[in-house]
């Protein structure tokens, strides 16, 4: 199945972390932060200011981010966890 966001909205596959043992202590899921970092999947058609121009993204498929712990909405697509979020909402881009 294929997804097209709308408006300044970008579809993120959240980056899951390794699974973290402190003193030979496995954490559960339930107990570990939401992912921060995710990977733009797609991003939408654009938004368009008050001359009905389109703002061009900052963000493009592939980039690398860094996203709020409990922002946009989740969804489930072919099994996989996603998040839609708008553009706005990101925090940073991360560089290598």
């Amino acid at each position: 199945m294929k997804i097209k966001p709308l408006g300044d909205r970008v579809l993120v596959q959240p980056v899951e972390e390794k699974e973290v043992k402190k003193g030979g202590i496995i954490i559960p899921d339930t107990a570990k932060e939401k992912p921060q970092e995710g990977k733009v999947v797609a991003v939408g058609t654009g938004k368009l200011d008050d001359d009905g121009k389109k703002i061009p993204f900052n963000v493009k498929k592939g980039d690398r981010i860094l996203m709020p712990k409990y922002g946009g909405t989740e969804v489930k697509i072919d099994g996989k966890e996603y998040q839609i979020m708008r553009e706005e909402d990101i925090l940073a881009i991360i560089e290598e």
